[in-house]
């Protein structure tokens, strides 16, 4: 873990400068300027820091407010009680405030700025020993009231105080944070999670923690099994309900398929591209592919089936995205690939034709994100090896000659063709369209002329 002396090397030029430039004005105004939370614990784990919080002790909201609008275009987003944002500058300046729960949901607080407030005071507000910590780096000081350092080196998630209980989407935090780290949850936070409801919570910030956890989870699993843990995954019933679903052990021996779907998690974690929306949609669809196991598994001529689950996945894969967004084209995007994610293994096996292949590519839009279900879910099943890769490869290879990787075959033949061949816009009109479409993708033609003279046949027939 880097000597607080190295700390200032990781701060990117175009937030040191202004941070630095803050921090003087501060203290020549009679105050004390720290950086505080998240930005503290990533230098003291050696990581980026991408954004910087300041805090503001011994001056009140208004001189605040006047030194910083010397030097920066400001946007004050916490009017009664002194936040401010810099324009075009990643950095949140804000005044130690206390935070009183006056009534029940994530909204219900009362809040006031107090600059006379103590730095641990202040800490204690925060919600895991990790992020209390503060640093001032004109003095290269550390402040630790709640040992957040000592957990940072034993890879412990800890909550600061009892006040954690005030905030339920600080249940969802832990999760997220505990992937990201790959940090074991202290058994007496698990125990206070466990305590707490959501006491509805937004659906939106709901699932901005599930999206830190999918995008920014190094071991996805320990978030999910944190989740089991404290008893929360009870407000997510479908997966819930893969917890001791049983799987046959000849295609399954790691286990049920809460289990199976936790291995293929990491497998996705470690297979990230990098693009936020797509590692999104095909993370969801890897965390829901299995969720029509519970409605179809029996034991049958000696083994443990769930034949029909991928069709039975669509109503539980719905039910359980619209809880917690309302974004119709993410939803459409994943439910797909959970209706089709055993085709790629099936297709592999029984080579199928290039038809087929572009009839796949129109249910699921992307067969690119199709191949990496596949191959997360075929390597989810430790110690059993799948030839996962071949199936992969061969999929992505065939989409590409078929150029329908990202996307579903365009129709060759257009309104404007028939109309070019005489064909005036009625009933009959469309009818012709789809039936160009499809000998398309059934492989009657693949050009223009060709497509043309198809639809020329078709104008000719009474």
């Amino acid at each position: 873990m880097p000597e607080i002396r190295s700390l200032l090397r990781l701060l990117p030029g175009k937030l040191l400068e202004p941070s630095v430039k803050i921090l003087e004005s501060v203290r020549r105004a009679g105050g004390r300027g720290l950086l505080v939370g998240g930005g503290v614990r990533d230098a003291l784990l050696g990581q980026p820091i991408n954004d910087i919080d300041i805090e503001v002790f011994g001056i009140e909201p208004k001189a605040v407010e006047s030194l910083l609008a010397e030097r920066f275009n400001i946007i004050q987003v916490g009017k009664f009680f002194g936040v401010f944002k810099l324009r075009g500058i990643d950095i949140d300046v804000s005044l130690p405030r206390r935070e009183l729960k006056t009534s029940s949901g994530h909204k219900g607080f009362s809040i006031e700025s107090d600059p006379a407030m103590s730095i641990e005071e202040a800490a204690a507000r925060r919600d895991f020993t990790i992020n209390a910590m503060s640093m001032d780096l004109l003095t290269e000081e550390l402040f630790d009231p709640f040992g957040g350092r000592s957990d940072l080196k034993k890879g412990i998630l800890r909550h600061t105080s009892e006040k954690f209980i005030e905030d339920p989407l600080r249940v969802l935090r832990a999760m997220q944070f505990a992937a990201r780290f790959e940090f074991k949850v202290a058994a007496p936070t698990v125990a206070l999670c466990a305590r707490i409801t959501p006491e509805g919570l937004p659906p939106e910030r709901i699932f901005e923690e599930w999206k830190k956890l999918l995008l920014q989870g190094r071991k996805i699993s320990i978030g999910l099994a944190f989740l089991k843990a404290c008893s929360w995954i009870r407000y997510y019933p479908e997966l819930q309900a893969l917890v001791d679903c049983q799987q046959d052990p000849e295609w399954h021996p790691e286990g049920d398929v809460w289990i199976h779907t936790l291995h293929c998690m990491d497998v996705f974690a470690g297979e990230r591209t990098g693009d936020d929306w797509e590692d999104l949609v095909v993370g969801l669809a890897v965390l829901c592919h299995d969720m029509g196991k519970p409605d179809t598994t029996c034991f049958q001529d000696g083994h443990t089936r769930s034949i029909g689950h991928s069709k039975a996945g669509e109503a539980p894969t719905r039910s359980f995205l619209a809880r917690m967004t309302r974004q119709t084209d993410l939803i459409e995007s994943v439910t797909p690939l959970v209706l089709h994610h055993m085709l790629p293994a099936d297709f592999y096996k029984t080579k199928a034709s290039d038809a087929a292949i572009r009839r796949l590519a129109i249910k699921v839009r992307r067969l690119d994100r199709l191949a990496r279900v596949a191959r997360a879910d075929m390597q989810g099943s430790p110690p059993l090896e799948r030839d996962h890769e071949a199936v992969f490869q061969w999929l992505v290879q065939r989409a590409e000659a078929l150029a329908v990787k990202d996307a579903a075959p365009k129709p060759i033949v257009l309104g404007r063709h028939l109309i070019k061949l005489g064909a005036k816009p009625g009933p009959r009109f469309k009818t012709i369209l789809n039936q160009c479409y499809k000998a398309q993708i059934e492989g009657g033609f693949d050009n223009l002329g060709d497509g043309k003279a198809f639809a020329k046949e078709l104008l000719s027939r009474k």
